[in-house]
């Protein structure tokens, strides 16, 4: 047998091996073997779901786990619950808050499926009964690391997701969880804390100044100095509002003033959309509108909200809040998200 007919023969037997193999199912799995992740999974009652954006979750390196009961961003042998419970304790009322950020959702469940998901059991279809509503936040903080230190390690608060300036999702908790972050519309929605350091009424707006500078390009994110990279996960990212100069508008009838978000934000805000809106068949692709079909600036009255299923700032739940500000482009990322359902 010559070199050529040798290699022929062993490539045709290997191809029979392999055949052979395929054909029983034990050797489809093979113990110990990684699955493979594409870094753009968020997940839902324990199922991954693509978005197409690059998403960093709880388990990941460097994602932030709002499940843990210690601090995160304080020495570790400051970190602890029972550390936690002197700095949380209300020296009038001896009251101490609770170890979790987080609680179970109930909203359309009867007592026997309350019983049954209270160990975390959730089923898709369960979830996709109770959740209608994305409830979209600008944090004040400015970037992803500061928000999540502010909610988890200081006011016991918890999101399902936060959005960094170069685009970045964290996912914080499976969005089974019952998030700390919209009052009323928590048993009902996923939230969404965009970093952004906020909207100012005009003459008030001297934090702005701090945070943003123009160069040859345009306006540009400056982070202050004392947060050094700010924990933003794209090296030397430089992050620019997506419209060129700060953008006024009116939310409660009060005059704001702020910047836009980043075109990172907003493509990685569209993707996360158009999947919640996949996942979740109740929930709108859209934002509350007037009897003319435009935005509305202020919080919908009690009946508008318990009946409203899709996107909302929040300041349509709540009148103390302004968040995500005028500069929001909703048909941006609406127009976006439908574009991807379609």
């Amino acid at each position: 047998m010559n070199g050529t007919s040798w290699l022929w023969s062993g490539v045709a037997r290997g191809v029979a091996v392999c055949a052979a193999l395929a054909a029983l199912p034990a050797c489809a799995v093979r113990p110990g073997e990684e699955s493979r992740r594409h870094g753009d999974e968020i997940v839902v009652a324990g199922r991954f779901f693509r978005t197409g954006a690059p998403v960093v979750l709880w388990t990941d390196p460097g994602g932030y786990d709002a499940y843990r009961v210690e601090r995160r961003f304080v020495p570790i042998e400051a970190s602890s619950w029972e550390e936690t419970v002197k700095v949380w304790t209300d020296p009038a009322s001896g009251a101490v808050a609770t170890p979790n950020r987080y609680s179970m959702r109930r909203r359309g469940l009867s007592a026997e499926e309350i019983e049954a998901v209270r160990g975390g059991g959730w089923t898709l279809e369960m979830l996709q009964r109770t959740v209608d509503q994305f409830v979209l936040h600008y944090d004040v903080c400015g970037t992803s690391r500061v928000c999540f230190r502010v909610l988890h390690d200081m006011r016991g608060l918890s999101v399902h997701f936060l959005l960094d300036i170069d685009g970045t999702i964290y996912q914080t908790l499976d969005v089974k969880e019952r998030g700390r972050h919209a009052t009323v519309s928590n048993d009902r929605s996923v939230g969404i804390e965009i970093a952004h350091i906020g909207a100012y009424p005009p003459g008030k707006d001297q934090i702005l100044e701090r945070w943003y500078a123009r160069d040859e390009q345009g306006w540009q994110v400056t982070l202050p100095s004392h947060l050094g990279g700010g924990g933003v996960r794209t090296p030397g990212f430089i992050g620019r509002p997506a419209r060129d100069g700060p953008v006024e508008g009116a939310i409660h009838g009060q005059t704001l003033v702020m910047h836009d978000f980043t075109p990172e934000q907003y493509d990685s805000l569209i993707k996360l959309t158009a999947a919640l809106c996949t996942i979740f068949p109740e929930m709108a692709c859209d934002y509350p509108r007037d009897a003319g079909g435009a935005l509305v600036t202020t919080n919908l009255s009690e009946e508008a909200l318990a009946g409203y299923r899709g996107l909302l700032g929040h300041y349509h739940v709540q009148r103390d809040k302004i968040d995500p500000g005028p500069a929001m482009d909703w048909d941006r990322v609406v127009r976006g998200a439908r574009r991807l359902l379609r």
